[in-house]
């Protein structure tokens, strides 16, 4: 049995513990309609919503363990469950189900358990006879779980929202994070905006026991290169893509796939073949991909199934988006992404996305960088530095931005590839002290990998932040929302375990990125969008700004109370109107403070 649910629990004496626990899930029941399940006893309750993919009619959750000392609440899943069931074997098996594994898995090896997993996975596992409660989160983060702790109790739930009911938790803003937001787009830290809650971050384990919390850290991201015959590399890529797709295949439901006109998502459907594939375009055609993805189901003999999304239909979503969100988050593909997720819920359970691949297998134009342009790498450093400070002095444009890049080390530069506002602007920008230093937050992963290439060293803050606290988090939202289980099948430790071990010249060259990953998917796609930017449902959101509606909702949004609490309205009202003349491309910035204040107002107003 395989399902995707919601978690939610706590531990600490409350009046009516099975009604508070019931709210708690009720309230994230969009991740989990099919089913509810609770375990209440003493001070611990235990609590699922369960969307049942595989063993439809068993499984249920919480589960025990045969000797009833263990107790089990899990969203995900384990790929690797047969296998560790035959290592296991002298366990009392009573199920066929994955969640069974956790239970004797746990047993066996203790704190240990989540490094013999393969999968998606997040869980709350509760010992007993020891009072101990065990948690963990997948490799990457593909599965969300936030914690809190206040006046003796401990909340945990896969989405901040299932705190609301709970008596013992305050909801407070945490404005200290709201700087680093602007610059990542995304909350990039274990703090989130709400204060006290944190989120468990991937590849960590947490225990709770006596009113103490441990965090460990169980998965290292590690880029052993080796260099091995081209051919053999694009052999073994192929080979672990086709396993990891087939495994993200298994279900007793149907499984369909989004599909934009990229590589990724061409090259999963194109392997997998799923009867029905899912897009969304708009009416601006340098925006809409549909006619890309028909082209190849069309090729495949598969069915695409499309939408259009209006103007209208995308700005009035925006409310709903940010609550399922839980943070803000301004990437405009969330919307688009929600979209599709809709669609595809009105005939299937279970989704393939593309989401990882130019993490892993450096997809973006950015690395391209240390190839063109390695010939102004080899001036001495302190004369492109003097530069590049001379450059920052002048208004950012195309070229000035790239002089004053190849200046700066890219510790002290390079925050991940979907940065929004300088720190320099953030300060002018906001009415609050900036208490964090970007470079606070990114030190840990350039410490852990000094010594490493500068794409290496750029891959690893990608997948450590944009990865897996943005892209990951916005797909498992915007398909829960749906009552959709994603899956990812990039984003898998097999896969990775290839992916960490490519030469730079099979990521990126001048040519081109995702070298090797495009050979091995130019053998199975039937069309040319192997070798395709992959563009990832772009969404017009620049243009709609430069019209009367949407820049009218901007601009009252950035005059509201709250706006003129934690921001200079008047320099977003600047901007907002070069915009909208054209004298400059501010959409980014502009939407990353739109998307702020609508969250804040679901969360904070409302």
């Amino acid at each position: 049995m395989i399902t995707m649910c919601g978690i939610a629990g706590f531990i600490g004496k409350e009046k009516n513990m099975k009604k508070t626990l019931k709210k708690m899930t009720d309230r994230i029941k969009h991740r989990g309609p099919d089913a509810e399940g609770f375990f209440v006893r003493g001070n611990v309750a235990l609590g699922q919503r369960r969307l049942s993919i595989i063993d439809i009619e068993g499984g249920l959750q919480p589960m025990f363990s045969k000797d009833g000392n263990y107790v089990v609440v899990f969203n995900g899943e384990i790929y690797n469950y047969q296998e560790i069931k035959k290592e296991l074997k002298d366990y009392p098996w009573q199920t066929n189900s994955d969640t069974e594994v956790l239970l004797y898995g746990y047993q066996e090896w203790g704190s240990d358990l989540p490094k013999h997993l393969r999968g998606m996975f997040a869980f709350a596992l509760y010992d007993i006879k020891e009072k101990t409660l065990f948690c963990a989160r997948d490799h990457f983060g593909i599965k969300p779980f936030y914690y809190y702790q206040n006046k003796g109790s401990f909340l945990f739930a896969s989405e901040i929202k299932a705190f609301l009911d709970h008596p013992k938790f305050e909801k407070k803003f945490n404005e200290s994070i709201l700087s680093a937001y602007l610059s990542f787009s995304f909350t990039p830290t274990t703090e989130t905006f709400f204060e006290g809650v944190k989120r468990l971050d991937a590849g960590h384990s947490l225990t709770y026991k006596d009113g103490e919390i441990k965090i460990e850290r169980y998965f290292n991201l590690t880029f052993p290169i080796e260099h091995k015959d081209y051919d053999e590399v694009v052999k073994e890529i192929d080979k672990v893509m086709k396993d990891s797709t087939d495994h993200h295949m298994i279900s007793d439901v149907e499984v369909g796939s989004f599909l934009s006109s990229g590589i990724d998502s061409s090259y999963l459907v194109s392997l997998a073949k799923p009867a029905k594939t899912y897009t969304v375009g708009y009416d601006i055609p340098r925006y809409n991909e549909i006619d890309y993805a028909k082209d190849l189901t069309d090729k495949l003999h598969i069915t695409n199934i499309s939408k259009k999304i209006t103007k209208e239909e995308y700005m009035q979503i925006l409310d709903k988006i940010m609550y399922h969100m839980d943070e803000p988050a301004s990437d405009p593909a969330i919307v688009a992404l929600y979209f599709v997720a809709n669609l595809a819920s009105q005939d299937v359970k279970v989704v393939l996305s593309g989401e990882g691949a130019d993490e892993f297998f450096g997809g973006y134009n950015y690395y391209r960088e240390e190839v063109d342009y390695s010939f102004y790498n080899k001036i001495p450093f302190f004369i492109r530095h003097g530069i590049s400070k001379f450059c920052s002095l002048f208004p950012p444009v195309r070229g000035i931005n790239f002089l004053v890049r190849r200046g700066q080390k890219l510790e002290d530069s390079y925050i991940g590839v979907n940065k929004v506002w300088t720190e320099k602007e953030v300060k002018k920008l906001l009415k609050i002290p900036v208490t964090i230093d970007n470079k606070e937050i990114t030190k840990p992963v350039y410490d852990e990998f000094k010594g490493e290439s500068n794409i290496v060293k750029m891959q690893a803050v990608d997948i450590n932040f944009w990865l897996m606290k943005d892209i990951l988090q916005k797909a498992d939202r915007m398909t829960m929302a749906n009552s959709l289980e994603g899956r990812v099948p990039f984003v898998d430790k097999e896969v990775f375990k290839v992916a960490s071990t490519l030469p730079l010249d099979y990521k990126v060259t001048k040519e081109n990125t995702k070298v090797a990953l495009r050979a091995s998917a130019k053998k199975v796609i039937p069309n040319e969008s192997y070798k395709k930017k992959k563009l990832g449902f772009p969404v017009p959101i620049r243009d709609w700004m430069k019209e009367s509606d949407v820049y009218n909702e901007l601009k009252e949004t950035f005059q509201s109370k709250t706006a003129q609490k934690y921001f200079q309205t008047s320099k977003l009202l600047k901007m907002l109107d070069d915009h909208q003349k054209g004298k400059k491309d501010n959409y980014r910035k502009l939407w990353n403070v739109f998307c702020f204040l609508k969250w804040y107002h679901v969360f904070f107003e409302e």
